[in-house]
């Protein structure tokens, strides 16, 4: 699967993306809200578990078009309760407050809904980001639950296919 949206690239997750991901999970500010930097094994055995994973489970590279430079991974993949699939998304923090994210998430979403055939994604995301929170709700998911997980509060968002 390749998709391009306005300014970014959308494809499944390839070996060579290693070290992209890998700079990914180690950055402070992106794995601020997602519970610190794992360890370099974790690392390794969560890309080999995205590689391996069976459908619908979706790992996405983005990039952006003109330049080719990895900007961030979106997943959709089987949420905690095992009967949905959560919307993830992680950018780098030089791409934060572009647009980017928006962009990818609404092509992303209409492909987890019309192409995987989904009926709905939720997606959970840490009360204190507020930024998260905002774009969720920006793409048309709608707040549902508030829970503590991880230590932390957190709140539950969801889109139904038909409204």
């Amino acid at each position: 699967m390749k998709r391009l949206s306005k300014n970014c690239t959308i494809e499944h997750l390839k070996l060579e993306h290693y070290y992209a991901i890998n700079a990914l999970y180690s950055d402070v500010n992106v794995r601020a809200y997602l519970g610190g930097i794992p360890n370099e094994s974790y690392i390794e055995a969560s890309f080999r578990g995205m590689l391996e994973a069976p459908s619908p489970n979706t790992y996405l590279y983005i990039s952006l078009k003109e330049t080719d430079e990895f900007i961030g991974l979106v997943s959709i993949d089987e949420y905690h309760d095992k009967e949905a699939y959560e919307l993830s998304y992680q950018f780098l923090p030089q791409y934060w407050g572009q647009g980017y994210a928006y962009e990818v998430l609404t092509n992303v979403i209409d492909y987890g809904l019309n192409v995987l055939n989904l009926p709905y994604l939720v997606a959970e995301t840490q009360t204190a980001n507020i930024a998260s929170c905002r774009l969720l709700e920006k793409v048309g998911m709608h707040k549902v639950q508030v829970l503590e997980r991880f230590g932390h509060e957190q709140a539950v968002y969801e889109l139904r296919k038909n409204g």
